[in-house]
């Protein structure tokens, strides 16, 4: 067992999901931050278990080639990123061998490379960002939360947002200041402003900007959307309640305070409406690849009918509306089901159907009707299938089945269980929509081969 506080010598192997550094010292994994790959490194432990430990760079000895000098200047205190201490090609490299190692080892494949869809730019992409709120001696700000705590780290610049979402977000900090509005403290329970949540349209440059508040009213309100319309594209202003304990940052009951409650945006060539709740990938470039990936994996023909389940506010679903007979979305937030059913209509869709329910319990229930879909897609969340959706796939046996995943492990997880069932792995390939953050999205299609 290594002794804590205690400095080794160590050659940095491989990273971790998270993206940290693992190294090897006297047969216990260390894991290190802001490692990379083929250093050599001088480590002092800070914590020491029986089977891991967790260190921290005191020496670089041996510098990798793709280190780089951090572009954001609180890249090793904010949470948010990762990767800002190497080039992009090292961390692009990591994530598709992230999804290849999860499907070999977990997924029982035998893959030898995995293609990446790599981002254009790593500036700027973001097109959501939820602001915590924090106080310090009288003064409130806001940023982001340092990694493994609710410390709130201040950034003025966040280097993977656009200008004017941090622009939103200084204006709400003055205004907060100026009127004097109480920041939420989550151990005492107090206070009224939880987070700033800000959306912003790519295409049509629309801005929402939704408060958090531990309350039912914001005082003052009218001067902080004078302050706002100095924002180019500031479209609405929406009150989240939220007088919850935890950690969820949107509560359940919202408040138009200004304009429509919405913003809409253009994705794949179809326009679609965005509430606070409606999910949105994050990267509009690249999930515009991605979808085209999805669409071209998934091979339909006008004869086909596609499910789609966790289809959110419809974005894949509308996608393959064009190429199918039949589209059905499935999704378990109703408001993302209103918006979905607007946007088909919106969009002159008239060969799409859209049900709000659990994704595992509506499969069950669309089989009992006699539903047998040719394609279905899938898109979680980071806990992957459960049971009841893999049971149902299972039953309903479509031809094709195109998983979109943020998490390579329960990816992998649900391979090995669809392949028990009869299918096997065609196509696998990452899609890097999380540019200097550990996060990696893939896309695998899986044929059926058998009628077991």
């Amino acid at each position: 067992m290594l002794i804590k506080n205690q400095i080794y010598e160590a050659q940095i192997t491989d990273y971790t999901a998270e993206g940290q550094g693992v190294a090897h010292i006297e047969g216990c994994a260390v894991f290190i931050p802001n490692a990379i790959a083929g250093e050599r490194v001088r480590v002092r432990i800070e914590k020491a278990q029986k089977t891991w430990a967790a260190g921290k760079i005191v020496e670089l000895l041996e510098k990798s080639p793709h280190r780089r000098n951090r572009e954001c200047p609180v890249a090793k205190l904010c949470g948010g990123c990762d990767f800002w201490h190497m080039d992009y090609e090292e961390e692009t490299r990591l994530k598709a061998q992230r999804v290849k190692d999860c499907l070999n080892r977990l997924g029982g494949e035998n893959l030898e490379e995995i293609p990446i869809l790599v981002a254009p730019t790593y500036l700027g992409y973001r097109n959501k960002a939820q602001y915590p709120v924090a106080q310090k001696k009288g003064r409130a700000y806001a940023g982001f939360f340092r990694a493994g705590t609710h410390t709130v780290v201040e950034n003025p610049r966040c280097r993977i947002l656009p200008e004017q979402t941090d622009a939103v977000k200084d204006i709400v900090i003055d205004y907060v200041n100026q009127f004097r509005i109480p920041v939420y403290d989550e151990v005492a329970h107090t206070g009224l402003l939880r987070h700033i949540y800000v959306r912003r349209g790519v295409v049509s440059g629309q801005i929402l900007v939704c408060l958090v508040i531990n309350g039912q009213k914001l005082p003052r309100w009218e001067e902080l959307v004078k302050s706002l319309k100095q924002v180019p594209g500031f479209t609405t202003l929406v009150l989240s309640e939220n007088t919850r304990k935890g950690n969820a940052i949107l509560g359940d009951t919202f408040h138009t305070l200004y304009g429509p409650g919405y913003i809409e945006d253009t994705l794949c060539g179809l326009t679609f409406r965005l509430s606070p709740r409606s999910f949105y990938q994050v990267n509009h470039h690249q999930a515009q690849r991605l979808y085209q990936a999805a669409i071209d994996l998934a091979e339909i023909s006008k004869s086909d009918t596609v499910l789609d389940l966790y289809c959110g506010v419809g974005t894949i679903t509308l996608a393959m509306a064009a190429a199918a007979g039949q589209v059905i979305g499935v999704e378990v937030i109703p408001q993302a089901v209103e918006d979905a059913k607007a946007n088909a209509e919106r969009n002159g869709i008239e060969n799409a159907q859209f049900f709000c329910g659990d994704a595992g319990q509506a499969a069950l229930k669309l089989e009992q009707d006699g539903v047998r879909p040719d394609v279905v897609v899938v898109d979680p969340p980071r806990k992957g299938l459960n049971a009841d959706t893999i049971e149902a796939l299972s039953r309903m046996a479509p031809k094709r089945i195109v998983y979109v995943s943020c998490d390579p492990a329960t990816l992998a997880r649900d391979v090995a269980l669809l392949k028990e069932r009869g299918y096997t792995l065609q196509t696998a390939l990452a899609t890097d929509l999380f540019p200097r953050c550990a996060h990696v999205e893939s896309i695998v299609l899986l044929c059926k081969t058998s009628q077991e």
